[in-house]
C-alpha cells in the first residue's frame, strides 16, 4: 500500500471490532456513465421495494457502526452515518444524487452493504494517516455541511489535519474531476464479517466503471 493506515490505541479500546477495508488504485473520473447507473437505479428499486425506515436501523452493519459511534460519545442519530443517509433518501423516495462514476459506484457499495465508506483524493492526503477521535474545536469542512462539529466523532487524519469521517468527507480530500488516484476506506464495526466480499464488490465496480490500475487492498 501507498498510503499508511493506523488506527490509534483509543478508538480500538472502545471498538475492539473496528476494521478497515481499503482499496487504492489509479481512476478516471467522469461526470456520468449510463451503465453503472442502470445497475444503481436496479438497486434503489429493490431497495425502494423491500426496505423500511425500521430495516435500515436493523441492517447488522448499520446498527454496530451507530453502536460505535455511542462507545465514542457520538450520537448516531444527530450525526448521521453516511450509509444510513443514503438509504432513508431511498426509502423516502427522493433516490441519489450524480456525483462522478468514482463517488457514484463507492455510494452504490455502501448502500448494498450499509457499510459507510470513506472516498478520497490520495493526492491530497499529506502523510501517514491515522484513524482515531475527533478532538473539541477541531477543524472540518464537510462535503455540503460546512463547519462540522467533529467532537468525539470517529474520523481520519494526517498530517495536515482531519479530512474523513463516516458522516462526511471533507472539502479538503474531496474526489473530483482532477482525481487520478483514489483511496476508499470501508468501516466496518463488526470486525471482519462481510468486508471482504464488499472489497471485491467495490474493486469489480472500479474495474468496469472507472478504468481502475494498480489496485491494492488491505483489511486493517
Amino acid at each position: 500500500m501507498k498510503q499508511t493506515i493506523n488506527i490509534e490505541q483509543n478508538l480500538l479500546n472502545l471498538c475492539p471490532s473496528l476494521k478497515l477495508g481499503v482499496i487504492e488504485c489509479q481512476v478516471t473520473i467522469t461526470e456520468d456513465n449510463d451503465k453503472l447507473w442502470n445497475v444503481i437505479n436496479q438497486h434503489i428499486d429493490e431497495i425502494q421495494q423491500n426496505m423500511t425506515v425500521e430495516d435500515i436501523r436493523n441492517k447488522p452493519t448499520i446498527a454496530t457502526s451507530k453502536d460505535g459511534y455511542r462507545k465514542v460519545g457520538k450520537d448516531p442519530n444527530r450525526y448521521r452515518l453516511s450509509a444510513e443517509s443514503l438509504l432513508r433518501r431511498i426509502v423516502n423516495g427522493k433516490g441519489l444524487y450524480k456525483i462522478n462514476n468514482v463517488v457514484d459506484l463507492l455510494n452504490l457499495v455502501s448502500i448494498k452493504s450499509g457499510f459507510s465508506i470513506g472516498g478520497y483524493n490520495a493526492d491530497k492526503i499529506v502523510g501517514p494517516i491515522k484513524m482515531g477521535i475527533g478532538k473539541t474545536d477541531e477543524e472540518y469542512q464537510g462535503i455540503g455541511r460546512g463547519k462540522l462539529n467533529i467532537e468525539n466523532l470517529p474520523l481520519f487524519r494526517d498530517n495536515t489535519g482531519a479530512f474523513g469521517s463516516a458522516t462526511s468527507d471533507s472539502l479538503r480530500t474531496q474526489i473530483d474531476l482532477s482525481c487520478q488516484n483514489f483511496l476508499m476506506i470501508i468501516i466496518s464495526y463488526q470486525g471482519e464479517t462481510e468486508l471482504e466480499k464488499n472489497m471485491n464488490f467495490a474493486e469489480d465496480l472500479l474495474t468496469e466503471f472507472a478504468d481502475a490500475g494498480d489496485i491494492k487492498t488491505c483489511i486493517i
